[in-house]
């Protein structure tokens, strides 16, 4: 599902196995494991380290399994959930956070690296995609507000929502979706780990980082106590019929 591995103050995260690392409860529970062994690990430290997140294979997260799911309400609300309880860890983490794309990133997998302080990706392959518009479903809400706290420009967020753009590294740098674009996973995951041991050696406080993040992000946090209506998950399952279930989230 995934390994942590240590490197020096860096923590790396990594999604394993060359499938599209589909956000099951399998996998997300895998990730939540991961972090409280990180929060364990780290405590005494002070918040001098920082965590990269990855993954191998040509996806860094192709969303929500919706095979999975197919149309049971119960399913497709237990996936939110842990989701949502991932991304409200990932926020509270006290140190700073870089996703390091090496591959594809739709929709769910999209907003899992977004979640992140900086994301990097790599150029010679994947994009970034929002694709409910294109598959019929609805957004949902926490989903937006996410978008709107990290994408600066409402013309590039009307893009990655309203027209479900596929973003390239390259494209995705100009309109200030990522931070930087780079050669190749490998090439993507150095830089990750330089940026990581600069941000390290500032020397910030983890608590007062994770605290700051959660400042931030308040709107989000916001949004995720919420979680998603029922009626948005009612929609969602009709939406979802057996015919429709290989396009997924």
């Amino acid at each position: 599902m995934c390994t942590l591995e240590k490197r020096g103050n860096i923590y790396i995260l990594t999604l394993t196995g060359t499938d599209d690392h589909r956000l099951n409860p399998p996998l997300l529970d895998s990730l939540q494991s991961a972090l409280r062994r990180l929060r364990s690990e780290t405590a005494g430290s002070g918040g001098l380290c920082a965590l990269i997140t990855t993954a191998q294979g040509k996806y860094f997260s192709n969303g929500y399994d919706l095979d999975w799911a197919g149309s049971n309400e119960d399913r497709l609300l237990l996936m939110s959930t842990k989701l949502r309880s991932l991304v409200k860890d990932l926020i509270s983490l006290p140190m700073p956070t870089i996703a390091a794309v090496s591959g594809h990133a739709s929709a769910g997998g999209f907003i899992l690296a977004l979640c992140h302080d900086y994301v990097l990706m790599r150029k010679d392959r994947g994009y970034l995609y929002m694709s409910e518009l294109d598959i019929g479903l609805v957004l949902p809400a926490w989903f937006g507000t996410l978008l709107r706290c990290k994408i600066g420009s409402p013309a590039v967020w009307r893009d990655v929502v309203m027209t479900a753009e596929k973003m390239t590294a390259e494209v995705a740098v100009q309109k200030g979706v990522i931070d930087s674009a780079h050669g190749s996973a490998a090439e993507t995951l150095r830089a990750a780990v330089a940026l990581g041991e600069q941000l390290v050696g500032r020397r910030w406080e983890g608590h007062v980082y994770g605290e700051n993040r959660k400042v931030v992000l308040a709107g989000v946090l916001d949004a995720l106590g919420v979680g998603d209506s029922v009626e948005h998950v009612n929609a969602t399952s009709r939406l979802l019929k057996p015919k429709n279930v290989a396009s997924r989230l």
